[in-house]
């Protein structure tokens, strides 16, 4: 196999696709690329995730312009990953909402994450040039939060580690409408280099719990029903579970981080193997799940070189 990352080789264009799933409430996905979600009340417009690039963000302001005049009042970053959270500054928002668990992630690892993602998925980052630096929140809360945009309010939310520890979700509750971020995705591999695997499983039954008529995933195209809603939590859900077992496995048969990643490859692609991103992801996902299953809780920070150094070890 190549010592290139399987992403670099991901150049196709996308088709956008900018879908309405109830009043005020739409979601812009890219077949599989990281999807944005768009929340419009009376007085003004909360984005939920940015895309990668103030570059990128500008095709989603077009989107919402077609649909509304109203200013771009908030923007909420469901997690720190750069690809979520560096074309903040295209929005001018009023506010850049996080939990206090992403903010922490940033300050720690914010620079790092940038540098690693920028390397490892290039297509991306179109525009990379127009970034002006890190995106920094300045709305922090903990726990929960509610915004009212005019005439309908957002329940913004940490409800546990999964994906990242400060994972943040938006529900509407008068509609039933569920912007997950990548705590859970439909149709596309779950990236989870820095999760926490053995706390999501209870994470997603939380996001079960508000029994969802719609859901907008991290990645994937929007679910419109309350049984897709349920497939696409059991489907992340699964995934997290076998990826998890493996590692165990692969501890208490005292193998080496390659033997181990071989033994999940050979578990895992049978049945996921066509899900978007998944050669890409699968080394960060199985280095991640080795650590867990190892003791480590907290995750080790990704930089370009360990990036590299990884990749070459798995797969060459």
């Amino acid at each position: 196999m190549t010592q290139t990352f399987a992403s670099t080789g991901d150049l196709g264009e996308k088709k956008v696709t900018f879908a309405k799933l109830g009043d005020g409430a739409y979601a812009y996905t890219a077949e599989g690329d990281p999807n944005t979600g768009v929340i419009i009340g009376d007085d003004g417009v909360m984005v939920i995730d940015t895309q990668a690039t103030p570059f990128m963000a500008e095709d989603v302001m077009r989107h919402i312009r077609s649909v509304t005049d109203k200013p771009i009042k908030y923007v909420l970053l469901s997690h720190y990953h750069a690809v979520r959270v560096l074309g903040a500054a295209a929005y001018a928002p009023q506010a850049i909402i996080a939990s206090r668990r992403t903010h922490e992630l940033i300050v720690e690892r914010g620079q790092q994450d940038y540098d690693s993602e920028l390397g490892r998925f290039p297509r991306l980052f179109q525009g990379a040039e127009t970034i002006p630096g890190l995106t920094w929140p300045t709305l922090v809360f903990d726990g929960k939060l509610t915004v009212d945009l005019g005439n309908r309010k957002v329940e913004i939310w940490n409800p546990g580690r999964g994906h990242t520890q400060g994972d943040t979700i938006a529900w509407l509750p008068d509609q039933g409408i569920l912007y997950s971020g990548d705590l859970v995705e439909f149709g596309a591999t779950p990236y989870t280099g820095d999760a926490h695997l053995a706390d999501w499983p209870a994470t997603l039954q939380a996001l079960r719990d508000l029994r969802p008529d719609k859901l907008v995933p991290g990645r994937g195209e929007a679910v419109q029903t309350p049984d897709l809603c349920e497939q696409a939590i059991a489907e992340t859900q699964a995934f997290i579970t076998d990826l998890y077992e493996g590692a165990q496995a692969g501890r208490a048969q005292g193998k080496s981080l390659k033997e181990t990643y071989d033994l999940v490859r050979g578990r895992m692609d049978p049945k996921y193997g066509e899900w978007v991103i998944y050669d890409h992801c699968m080394p960060f996902d199985v280095s991640r799940a080795y650590d867990e299953a190892g003791g480590l809780d907290r995750p080790q920070i990704w930089t370009a070189e360990r990036d590299r150094d990884m990749w070459a070890a798995l797969n060459g």
